[in-house]
């Protein structure tokens, strides 16, 4: 009898629990109608039209016109947003980033440095750490965004630096980049790194020379070299899986972000977005590009294409190619050599991550299983090996409805930018990448003159080449405005204007974050603009992005996915 009694109230108590999830987890269902009125609606449609009302039926834009001829299909039963002269947009859509790793806050410590940080020595970097090392004492200890050049020491920390953090307990912090990992003798020891370990294609584990062979690692690991050190990182349980997403759904909502990116995210992270977005965990729309050497055996081979991890908002659709590194990592591509001699070596051009040749088989080969891709590509002698590989894949396996995507393309060649157009590629740039290091670009990286023209929108949209931009978070935050902000004034943190030949208008930029962004994943019929039978993803704005201001003083007031508030700074 008491056995049956506890099995009924442990089954009522479950049935509770359940009852409960599906409650807490259940999305916001949007009115049966709703209008907003008097506003200016930005519609980013191929007319860019302004209109002053939008009718929303559901989760799908029914109708745009004038606020009179919207407030003729009020009834007692319709909700009306009066806008109050304020701006109506799309969602932001991202893209490109690294959803949800700006949340990593929540386990990992903030190691930037100003404009976005407050790290400025590294006595101040290893005294966060130690912070972060009394209050979470077990696993690897971890970090993010320490940037080598605005440490006032100006070099990258070593292993003898973490070891003062501690010298049992492994430790890896990532650069600014995403590029580079510092760990401690721990975590090499535990990666199985030392002075026998060669260096592995594509990435480079720095020595420390004054050591007796001068093979001694020293804790700083570059590109391919630096992966074990990410996945290390990266290796959380679900709880933090969970706290580190809906911090970064709850960060973006905040800033009008309705569609996310998540590229070269470890496969077993990406296994986890598509369960937390069924159960909504989050309510964004997220564009998911799995990294092609994690599962690059399974798709060049037909085993596997990356659309069966699609579920919930999650859709797959790219595969990402990381073919050389970070300027300020001094690890991307180029042609000509880094303006400040990198070591004192007055050739040094970088190199890439992936072999010219292993490049050309790697797109050829997805061309071969008509898999959309995304290539990284920084520096321009990098750009050169993928298009060259593109052109070679479309002569020896034509596929004319593909795509391709260069990821950053940030010091890209207006003639590249040329052969980008007759072979239908489109950029996504970095376009935030002005402001937060366009300085140090122009002064140590590229010097001015190949400064001036990073992140190229101009000569893009000169040569008809359709672009999106993006701000690559947590590399720098997620902040839209800054992105549309950067595109329009090309402003570094010193306040100078770095090429200002490159600038665009606020709308073309607006653009580069909405529709012409959705249009890169895929999206663009349902997303990225307001027409009638698209889905409601929308975006009050304090203000409107045409009008002569700091664009970045605007402030998203409410923010809508599918119809359904989402977010509202009330």
């Amino acid at each position: 009898m008491t056995y049956r009694v506890g099995l009924s109230v442990l089954a009522a108590f479950l049935l509770g629990l359940y009852i409960l999830f599906q409650i807490a987890t259940r999305p916001p269902e949007p009115p049966e109608h709703q209008v907003f009125v008097n506003g200016q609606i930005l519609t980013m449609n191929a007319n860019n039209d302004v209109v002053e009302a939008l009718s929303v039926r559901g989760a799908k834009i029914s109708r745009l016109g004038s606020t009179e001829e919207v407030l003729a299909e009020v009834t007692d039963r319709t909700v009306v947003t009066d806008l109050r002269g304020r701006t109506l947009i799309p969602g932001f859509v991202d893209a490109h980033g690294h959803f949800p790793g700006s949340g990593q806050v929540v386990f990992s410590t903030d190691l930037n440095s100003p404009p976005i940080g407050n790290v400025e020595t590294m006595s101040q970097l290893l005294e966060r750490l130690k912070d972060a090392h009394e209050a979470r004492p077990s696993g690897w200890l971890t970090g993010f965004g320490y940037d080598d050049t605005l440490l006032a020491e100006g070099r990258h920390p070593t292993r003898a630096d973490l070891d003062q953090v501690s010298a049992t307990r492994p430790i890896a912090i990532s650069h600014v980049s995403g590029h580079l990992y510092a760990v401690n003798s721990a975590a090499l020891a535990e990666m199985g790194i030392d002075e026998t370990t060669p260096d592995p294609d594509g990435g480079v584990i720095q020595r420390d020379l004054s050591s007796p062979d001068g093979r001694r690692p020293n804790g700083v690991l570059e590109e391919t070299a630096a992966r074990q050190a990410l996945l290390k990182a990266l290796d959380i349980g679900l709880t933090d899986g969970i706290r580190m997403t809906t911090y970064a759904a709850r960060e973006y909502l905040q800033v009008g972000v309705t569609t996310a990116s998540a590229g070269g995210m470890p496969l077993s992270l990406a296994k986890l977005l598509g369960p937390l977005s069924q159960l909504n965990v989050f309510p964004q729309r997220v564009a998911l590009f799995p990294l092609l050497e994690a599962v690059e055996d399974e798709v060049l081979s037909g085993e596997w294409r990356p659309e069966t991890l699609a579920a919930g908002r999650l859709s797959l659709p790219r595969v990402k190619i990381i073919a050389d590194g970070s300027i300020q990592g001094y690890t991307g591509y180029l042609s000509e050599p880094y303006y400040e001699p990198y070591k004192g070596d007055a050739l040094y051009r970088g190199y890439p991550s992936v072999a010219r040749e292993e490049l050309f088989r790697q797109v050829a080969g997805l061309h071969r299983q008509k898999v959309q891709y995304a290539i990284h590509v920084n520096g321009d002698a990098s750009a050169e090996d993928a298009l060259d590989a593109i052109e070679a894949a479309q002569q020896s396996v034509p596929w004319p409805e593909v795509r391709p995507l260069f990821i950053h393309a940030q010091m890209i060649r207006e003639d590249q930018i040329q052969r980008m157009a007759e072979l239908g590629i489109t950029p996504s740039f970095f376009s935030s990448h002005t402001y937060y290091w366009g300085d140090r670009h122009s002064a140590i990286f590229m010097g001015p003159q190949r400064a001036a023209n990073m992140s190229p929108a101009r000569w893009a949209l000169s040569a008809g080449v359709r672009y999106s931009a993006h701000a690559d978070t947590p590399v720098t935050p997620m902040l839209p405005l800054q992105v549309i902000w950067s595109q329009v004034n090309r402003r570094t943190t010193g306040g100078e204007v770095l090429g200002e030949h490159q600038r665009v208008a606020p709308m073309e930029a607006l653009r580069a974050v909405t529709i012409d962004a959705a249009w890169q994943v895929f999206m663009d019929e349902d997303i990225g603009s307001l027409e009638p039978g698209k889905l409601a993803d929308l975006v009050v704005l304090s203000g409107s992005p045409l009008d002569p201001i700091d664009i970045r003083e605007l402030v998203v007031e409410r923010t809508f996915i599918g119809g359904a508030e989402v977010y509202s700074r009330r």
